[in-house]
């Protein structure tokens, strides 16, 4: 009998339906450890169980999800639910109905141990953090030449600051010695010192799969660098040991360089509006400035009159000082002379003979100076320095008096 081609959404559905009508698969129960968790914005929580030499892939709906059990990657569940095909995919999954919690995975106990241990040494802290340069002229970037991550990158610098230089260091990103390639990289350029920013990147994957770089050697390497490194590991739910050692994480290698470089619409744009501030302010200090200088002509013009008048009235004060000077000295000097004089003319005055025991006899206040001026019985006066008396002359005596 000839079997006619079935189309792809037929063959699928038939193996759904085969699944599905299995009594071990319609009631599985599972148990490994959990990696690629991740909770999407509908609700349903996508994973994958693990142990030492498989996995699967596996779906809880958000009506199935109990948010109190706290699961996450590295915790080891029992899970129960069917396997079924996703037909527009032809893949299969589980869908778990119910989950007991069995324990933690070896992976992500080293994870927590090593995460504990670098920050109690302070590799965490944020006061080793170097800033990310604003605008860098060269990247280097650590990861695998084949992959997307750096297509992801170069298309994104490219687009948005295209003047900086790209460097590549290809290394492999999981594998054995992948932590060694990982480490000479970071080597490699602090050594060269030919790049301002390193970006540290790679696609997701399970906890396996990103565990090169959750090595110690790795995360000191990190530490270690002079030059800033940006980590870009995984996705956005996705974090390494080098997320917490880096100057900046970033939640995806496209992100990574988004950060790393600025973009050249926007510095355009800034420098265009800081050149328009500056013309404007130019504009406005000239003009204050010009009238500064105008209004500092017009003080001028209108105080030179005044500083000249004022320097005149200065000059008439000081020429008045001065005549006021030789006036006051001519009288001084008038005055010393009259009261020498006048000294001199009091010793001359008959006051002061008079003052010297002397006196003066007068005659109808006329000086007798002889005594042929008087007869007997005149009536004279005889001045003293404390008053005059009256007498009558009662007798004339001639003598020569020696003078």
């Amino acid at each position: 009998m000839k079997i006619r081609a079935l189309s792809i959404s037929e063959a699928n559905s038939y193996i759904k339906r085969i699944l599905s009508n299995d009594p071990i698969l319609y009631n599985l129960k599972v148990k490994g450890e959990i990696s690629n968790f991740k909770v999407h914005s509908s609700g349903n929580v996508y994973l994958s169980l693990k142990d030492e030499n498989s996995k699967i892939n596996c779906l809880i709906f958000k009506n199935n999800y109990d948010k109190n059990l706290k699961i996450d990657n590295g915790i080891k569940i029992i899970a129960n639910g069917s396997i079924s095909v996703y037909e527009r995919d032809g893949s299969y999954q589980l869908y778990i109905n119910a989950i007991e919690i069995e324990g933690i995975g070896n992976l992500y106990i080293e994870f927590n141990k090593l995460k504990e241990k670098l920050n109690n040494e302070g590799l965490f802290d944020h006061k080793y953090k170097q800033n990310i340069p604003k605008m860098p002229s060269s990247i280097g970037v650590i990861t695998s030449q084949t992959g997307s991550v750096i297509k992801d990158i170069i298309n994104v610098i490219k687009r948005r600051y295209p003047k900086v230089h790209i460097k590549l260091y290809s290394v492999t990103v999981q594998g054995i010695n992948s932590k060694y390639d990982i480490c000479e990289g970071i080597k490699f350029f602090n050594e060269i010192n030919n790049v301002d920013t390193i970006i540290l990147g790679r696609g997701g994957g399970s906890i396996e799969e990103l565990w090169s770089f959750n090595e110690e050697i790795v995360a000191r390497a990190v530490f270690d660098s002079k030059i800033p490194i940006i980590s870009a590991v995984g996705h956005e739910t996705d974090f390494t040991i080098c997320d917490f050692v880096a100057d900046m994480r970033a939640p995806t290698p496209s992100a990574a360089a988004e950060i790393a470089t600025p973009l050249l619409e926007e510095i355009n744009y800034k420098l265009e509006n800081v050149l328009n501030r500056m013309n404007k302010s130019l504009v406005n200090v000239t003009q204050v400035n010009e009238y500064k200088l105008k209004h500092t002509f017009e003080k001028i013009n209108n105080y030179l009159d005044a500083y000249i008048i004022r320097d005149k009235i200065i000059q008439l004060d000081k020429i008045y000082d001065k005549i006021n000077f030789e006036i006051e000295n001519s009288i001084n000097l008038e005055k010393e002379r009259l009261l020498s004089l006048g000294s001199v003319l009091h010793n001359l005055s008959p006051l002061a003979t008079i003052n010297r025991g002397y006196s003066i006899v007068q005659k109808e206040n006329e000086v007798i100076n002889s005594i042929n001026e008087i007869n007997f019985k005149d009536n004279l006066d005889i001045v003293l320095k404390d008053g005059s008396i009256e007498c009558i002359v009662e007798k004339i005596k001639s003598k020569e008096v020696q003078i």
